[in-house]
């Protein structure tokens, strides 16, 4: 607009802004000095003097913790009126006199938790899961922890209930048997009441096991475990319903031996829990290649995008991936950029295989996978 203001006296206003593609009245509207803006008044609206009347019957000892409906009509019934309750709400609006004015509970804000592993024995997942009785709301328990790396089923156990004591010595038992020191291993678990017991809380303190749940209602935050139950529970020789605590403990045994060294896992290149568990996860790997590599150079033809591969195992796994790690699926240990701060296993002993004696609790049942 300067430039048409400029050029319009040589050239004349149309000339200009027709050259400079600007329409004339929008020239002449720009130049056009804008009005003050009028306030609008409503004549519904309150005088000030009646503001001020509303403000101090709110503001006084008898309705100053009452709500504005409630005020209406008392008065009502006292044969005045002052405004409407919106009206009211608007003045106390205007005042920042607003508010929630009851004792209410907030609810904490949750972070997720945010867990890696790049090794076993350095991250387990547990929990418990009912198992369907032989007559209706009857109950038995299962419990299960789980390595994350591995996803080997490091400890489990069939009960008559739900017990922190139960828990305890399970997860004692568990770690004893994987050798487990000090600051080495985190063990993560949803918010069941066992999960969070003050007994579990101690046993872990002794241990130098990092403890963390799950947010609120949220399984995904416990993927490792609940995909476990998943497997576990819906095994062709599992039924519906259990006779006796025997016949659970009689058939999870033989699930979870097949689970740890004969299930073939998609998310280990197709390993068992056991080779990987048990370090031996690069030898299956380079058989598999050789034979791939010998098939190859049988009949080349066959593969046209060169020579297969059986696969690479992770080199880590997480929990809600923590920020700022870039390793992925097939990320390598040293590749890891939070590698360091995860070396804690160093020095530690390899982890046990083997059944041991059960605890002096009648209906305790501990049953390690060998």
């Amino acid at each position: 607009m300067q430039t048409v203001t400029e050029l319009a006296p040589r050239h004349g206003v149309r000339a200009t802004c027709a050259a400079l593609g600007v329409a004339p009245a929008t020239y002449y509207r720009r130049r056009r000095p804008r009005a003050a803006a009028r306030a609008r008044s409503s004549p519904r609206a309150l005088t000030p003097t009646e503001q001020q009347a509303v403000l101090d019957v709110l503001h006084g000892e008898r309705f100053v913790d009452v709500a504005p409906e409630e005020v209406v009509a008392t008065l009502l019934d006292e044969e005045r009126y002052l405004c409407s309750a919106r009206t009211m709400y608007r003045l106390l609006a205007a005042h920042q006199e607003v508010q929630e004015r009851r004792h209410q509970r907030r609810h904490p804000s949750y972070a997720a938790p945010e867990l890696l592993a790049t090794r076993p024995n350095e991250l387990w997942s547990w929990d418990i899961t009912k198992l369907k009785g032989p007559v209706k709301w009857t109950y038995y328990y299962l419990y299960v922890i789980l390595d994350v790396f591995s996803r080997y089923a490091v400890g489990w156990m069939v009960a008559r209930r739900e017990s922190a004591t139960l828990a305890e010595r399970l997860i004692a038992a568990t770690c004893e048997r994987q050798g487990i020191a000090p600051g080495q291993l985190t063990l993560h678990a949803d918010r069941g009441s066992s999960m969070r017991s003050k007994a579990v809380a101690l046993l872990l303190a002794d241990l130098g096991v990092t403890k963390t749940h799950s947010r609120p209602y949220t399984s995904t935050d416990n993927p490792y475990s609940e995909a476990l139950f998943k497997t576990a529970k819906y095994r062709p020789a599992i039924p519906e319903r259990f006779g006796s605590l025997e016949h659970a403990r009689q058939l999870f045994g033989p699930l979870f031996a097949w689970y740890n060294t004969a299930h073939r896992h998609s998310g280990l290149a197709l390993l068992t829990p056991h080779d990987v568990h048990h370090g031996v996860a690069e030898q299956r790997l380079a058989a598999r290649a050789a034979v791939l590599a010998a098939a190859y150079a049988a009949h080349p033809e066959r593969f046209p995008r060169g020579v297969p591969t059986p696969g690479t195992l992770p080199g880590a796994v997480w929990i809600n991936k923590p920020a700022g790690c870039g390793c992925g699926e097939g990320t390598e240990r040293a590749e890891c950029p939070r590698s360091d701060d995860l070396e804690r296993r160093r020095g530690s002993p390899p982890p046990k295989s083997g059944m041991s004696e059960p605890a002096s609790e009648e209906e305790m049942v501990l049953v390690m996978a060998q």
